[in-house]
């Protein structure tokens, strides 16, 4: 009997990367901030993020368990930060406090990346990009910049967009055996 787990990191860098693409979408100024991208917070960014963390957790990977659980999360209180006020169960905070905890996830982000020092180039671009990503929204939100704010959209698309293509290049790669989409050598 063969008792060889799945691969969770394609699950949770799929629901990081969509939800991270929509939601830059938003910031670069494409769209307005909508259900689709609240419920894809909750759904895929959040709670399939949270189960690919625990199924991190089953393989003993405490950098998946710690990053996949911690986004998912992340995306979640985004989500609440956003709806509690609009439902008015309470008060939408500050644009300069909403900076703090931005700054925060950067920081969490930061040495994150570094925890993927050893590991595949692509991993190391999705958590730089990343940290980039929460210290120009930490910005934006402390100088009201709107030209920050686009620009930090444009960023999180990329951010984003490395996720996916990560995810599946474990999907595909995996399932053919062989390398189809590089994603670099560990260093």
């Amino acid at each position: 009997m063969d008792n060889k787990l799945a691969n969770p990191a394609p699950l949770g860098l799929m629901g990081f990367g969509m939800t991270t693409v929509l939601l830059n979408i938003h910031n670069a100024g494409f769209f307005g901030l909508g259900s689709m991208i609240l419920a894809m917070g909750i759904f895929y960014g959040g709670i399939a993020q949270v189960i690919a963390g625990i199924m991190e957790f089953k393989k003993g990977n405490t950098f998946g368990t710690t990053a996949f659980t911690s986004y998912g999360l992340f995306w979640m209180t985004l989500v609440f930060l956003i709806v509690f006020p609009i439902m008015g169960w309470l008060e939408k905070p500050p644009a300069a406090f909403m900076g703090w905890y931005l700054f925060l996830w950067g920081l969490f982000t930061f040495f994150m990346w570094i925890g993927t020092f050893g590991k595949n180039r692509a991993i190391q671009f999705v958590f730089l990009t990343l940290w980039i990503l929460f210290f120009l929204l930490a910005i934006e939100h402390w100088t009201g910049s709107e030209a920050i704010g686009h620009f930090a959209g444009y960023e999180g698309i990329i951010c984003g967009l490395s996720a996916i293509y990560l995810a599946m290049a474990e999907v595909i790669n995996e399932s053919l055996g062989k390398t189809v989409l590089p994603i670099g050598d560990r260093i």
